[in-house]
């Protein structure tokens, strides 16, 4: 008995060395790291330490330059179409014969505001046209004013050459004085010598209706009327 005690003891110790061997240093250190890693997981999570996530991604991040889209410029509203002002109106009112066989086409532009196309062999000729006040023309010893009520009226000759002072048609009486390079000035004077009217060219021929009766000076200083 005593012999197989003694056996048995033998194999036991060489088996407890065996797994010694087998498990090692290294396994123990294993299994101690793993443990202490445990450890401090759960003390971490127990004193409330944050777990840090992954980096956030370049499209996630607003404050990185560049990222952000940046908003177009607002489209101003288209504006409107700017508008031509119209030049001539769309057909004449009337159309009138005058003496040099040639004819006045009449528009009307506005209030007071009238234009006359003199038209000759088809051709524009010469045109006219109201600006607050009456216009008038030497048209080649054919005078024309054309008035603010848009009347045409027009004669042939009569003309007197200034400077001078001259009786015109209707009792009145022009004195015509040069000013400049054609520029003519003619005061029309009434019965007792006062001045009712003044007409002045400034490189460019003037018209009248004096009381239906019908002036042109030129800016040549020839002077005409006619009722």
């Amino acid at each position: 008995m005593s012999h197989r005690r003694v056996f048995a003891t033998v194999l036991l110790g060489t088996a407890a060395a065996f797994l010694a061997t087998a498990c090692g240093p290294s396994d123990s250190g294993s299994s101690a790291s793993s443990a202490s890693g445990v450890k401090a997981s759960a003390a971490a999570t127990a004193a409330g330490a944050a777990v840090p996530s992954s980096p956030a991604s370049a499209s996630d991040s607003p404050a990185r330059s560049g990222s952000a889209s940046t908003p177009k410029p607002a489209v101003p509203a288209a504006a409107p179409a700017a508008t031509t002002p119209t030049a001539k109106a769309a057909s004449p009112i009337r159309t009138q014969m005058l003496p040099d066989g040639s004819k006045a086409e009449i528009y009307k532009l506005g209030d007071e505001h009238y234009r006359a196309d003199v038209i000759h062999d088809g051709q524009l000729f010469v045109t006219l046209e109201t600006k607050q006040h009456d216009a008038g023309i030497d048209a080649n010893d054919m005078f024309i004013v054309l008035t603010m009520s848009g009347d045409v009226h027009a004669w042939m000759g009569g003309g007197h050459q200034g400077p001078g002072t001259f009786k015109l048609a209707g009792d009145w009486t022009a004195k015509v004085t040069k000013i400049g390079e054609l520029r003519y000035r003619a005061q029309i004077l009434g019965n007792q010598g006062e001045v009712d009217a003044t007409l002045e060219t400034d490189q460019h021929d003037v018209g009248l209706d004096a009381n239906a009766v019908y002036i042109v000076l030129s800016d040549g200083g020839l002077i005409s009327a006619h009722e």
